[in-house]
């Protein structure tokens, strides 16, 4: 079953606010998160953003904000920034970045001070503002780096898992060549050749990756057919 259009700007809306920060604002807008996914009509997507909700809006938000820290910016396995994973700190990190910023200045996009432009939930707030074709575009393109993500979630047992779980059920599956290249990059890391990331918006220094991306494995890769 594909997840019609409707449901896929609403999915990439809510998911790009649910990968965001945790704050309070979050949370006083716990009705409003429910009946949205209530109103989606994919059974997986509704289904697997139902679980995590259960989890966000039953657990004390101290408790949710040190895993999203722990989870995202402590782990370098589970970096919310799409291009790190296909490139590591390499030159061609720099171009890609580039790309996606020229990207969403064509359609009026503005990133915030400091911000870049390969962040998962500024990725998906284009994709649901710009639409399929040229929206959804950086998803297709960095579709390797999200299943990293998220094999990294699942291993670490995160709720988050069903957030990315959502994301990608909404994209095309993954080629053989796709899984391939995934659990290499999974065992192995991304490239490594250090230089600085200023000119694109930020230090790779400041984003704290590094390396040691390797996990070793992918469970959900080693069960696929």
């Amino acid at each position: 079953m594909t997840v019609d259009p409707a449901d896929r700007t609403r999915l990439f809306d809510l998911a790009s606010v649910l990968l965001a920060y945790p704050d309070a604002r979050l949370f006083s807008a716990a009705d409003e998160l429910r009946e949205t996914v209530e109103a989606l009509a994919h059974p997986e997507v509704r289904d697997r953003l139902a679980e995590f909700l259960d989890w966000l809006l039953t657990t004390e938000s101290l408790a949710v904000e040190t895993h999203y820290v722990r989870t995202f910016d402590l782990r370098r396995r589970s970096g919310l920034y799409l291009t790190y994973y296909l490139h590591g700190d390499t030159r061609k990190r720099g171009i890609a970045l580039l790309t996606l910023k020229q990207r969403y200045r064509a359609h009026g996009l503005r990133l915030a001070e400091g911000e870049l432009p390969d962040l998962l939930p500024v990725v998906l707030e284009f994709a649901a503002a710009a639409g399929p074709g040229d929206g959804e575009a950086p998803l297709r393109q960095h579709r390797r780096g999200l299943e990293l993500l998220r094999c990294a979630l699942e291993e670490a047992g995160s709720p988050y898992r069903h957030v990315l779980d959502a994301v990608v059920a909404a994209l095309p599956p993954l080629t053989p060549d796709d899984r391939a290249a995934v659990a290499a990059l999974a065992v192995d890391g991304p490239p490594v050749e250090s230089v600085g990331l200023a000119a694109y918006g930020a230090d790779v220094d400041a984003i704290g990756f590094g390396p040691e991306l390797n996990s070793g494995s992918c469970p959900s890769l080693e069960s696929a057919p």
